[in-house]
């Protein structure tokens, strides 16, 4: 059987007295695009930097592609093809959009940086890589905005050059944390389109933090997972969760 590309399995995190994460289990599948909603509060946040190794956790085991990771360090787990974003954007603010999106991409340089660049691949696959940006930043609508500085970006502005460098990164598993918070509707409609298409075309396993719960529930994700203080209420298609009737009461508002 063919491992998940992202397993979690009883993660639990506590901070002193507090359990912000009480043993959550979930998978998400290689091309598979999943939602993880709830109020401010409930532990989302929290579960993606357990996983993608920013926070250890107190118990529990995370696994990419059938490769334990509970341990390793952050830059380990991105290794291993697993690339997230914030739901606060850490953008480098004085370099170029398009400066920001040729930094992460992996195995740039030989481990020796003078052989590296020696070599005659190296300008070939520059000129790849700035092609590769280019249709990154095209993608998300933003490519006008390639030589401005991050620093000039407006919030959703930044929410997009975020999303499009992890894009950069080649992840096989992505974890965006409120990807399309501060954008306004209509390209946030285009965005949750194009990432439904990336999911589908690249085989990406991609889990999205979405507070507002209308949003994403009729922007085709999918699976959603419904979670309520540390722990994961409930999880199904989006008709499922919208019919659910502790959904309602908890999220929507029983009507």
């Amino acid at each position: 059987m063919t491992s998940p590309a992202l397993q979690v399995s009883e993660l639990t995190k506590d901070f002193g007295g507090l359990r912000a994460v009480d043993g959550i289990s979930f998978s998400v599948g290689a091309g598979e695009f999943v939602g993880l909603i709830g109020p401010n509060g409930c532990g989302k946040s929290t579960t993606f930097n357990c996983i993608s190794g920013l926070l250890e956790s107190t118990s529990g085991s995370v696994e990419v592609f059938g490769q334990d990771v509970t341990d390793s360090r952050a830059d380990q787990i991105q290794a291993f093809g697993l690339t997230r974003t914030f739901q606060h954007t850490r953008l480098w603010r004085e370099m170029t959009v398009i400066e920001n999106l040729l930094v992460p991409p992996r195995d740039q340089f030989a481990p020796n940086l003078i052989i590296s660049l020696l070599r005659p691949s190296t300008r070939k696959a520059e000129k790849q890589r700035l092609i590769n940006a280019y249709e990154v930043l095209e993608m998300l609508e933003i490519e006008h905005m390639a030589h401005n500085l991050a620093s000039e970006l407006s919030g959703g502005q930044s929410k997009l050059v975020d999303i499009g460098r992890a894009l950069m990164s080649s992840p096989r598993v992505l974890l965006l944390d409120e990807p399309v918070a501060g954008v306004a509707g209509p390209l946030a409609e285009k965005i949750f389109q194009n990432l439904r298409t990336l999911t589908s075309e690249r085989n990406i396993g991609m889990l999205v933090i979405e507070h507002n719960m209308d949003f994403i529930l009729r922007t085709g994700v999918d699976r959603i997972i419904v979670v309520d203080v540390g722990r994961i209420l409930m999880e199904g298609n989006p008709d499922e969760v919208r019919q659910n009737q502790d959904v309602i009461e908890a999220y929507l508002g029983d009507t």
